[in-house]
């Protein structure tokens, strides 16, 4: 009988798989993860070089104001209704269904506001829809 005395492993504990499942944890919520800050994101809306305005009888200017009041050809329209907008726009087109109708929103005007004169026109029967921009030198050269 061999009685002799063993020398005791110590026990090893492997710490690459435990790093490889934290990793691919890691990974996982940085891919899953929601950015709730949408309201923080800084907007510059563009501008273009414009030749001078003109008046031509095929253009219908319906022009919003930050308030969300419209005005088709410097005219104001009574109320913000859709059907309002719509028979002032049928009213104003010269030129019929040729008529182009360009929208000159303020920078604080509300999309719904520029959204309803796309739909009045629509409604209208006018097609050809335009926006007008300010020039970069009038917008600071920015």
């Amino acid at each position: 009988m061999n009685f002799r005395h063993r020398t005791r492993e110590e026990p090893e504990i492997n710490l690459i798989p435990f790093i490889d499942v934290l990793l691919v944890v890691l990974i996982f919520l940085m891919l899953t993860t929601t950015y709730n800050k949408f309201t923080e994101m800084q907007l510059r809306l563009p501008v273009a070089d414009t030749d001078a305005q003109r008046d031509y009888p095929k253009e219908l200017v319906v022009a919003v104001n930050s308030e969300g009041a419209y005005a088709v050809n410097k005219q104001w329209v009574e109320g913000r209704s859709l059907e309002a907008l719509s028979s002032a726009m049928l009213q104003g087109a010269k030129a019929g269904k040729d008529t182009v109708v360009i929208i000159s929103a303020d920078a604080s005007a509300k999309h719904q506001a520029v959204v309803t004169v796309m739909e009045a026109a629509r409604r209208a029967g006018l097609t050809q829809i335009t926006f007008a921009t300010q020039s970069s030198v009038k917008a600071g050269g920015k």
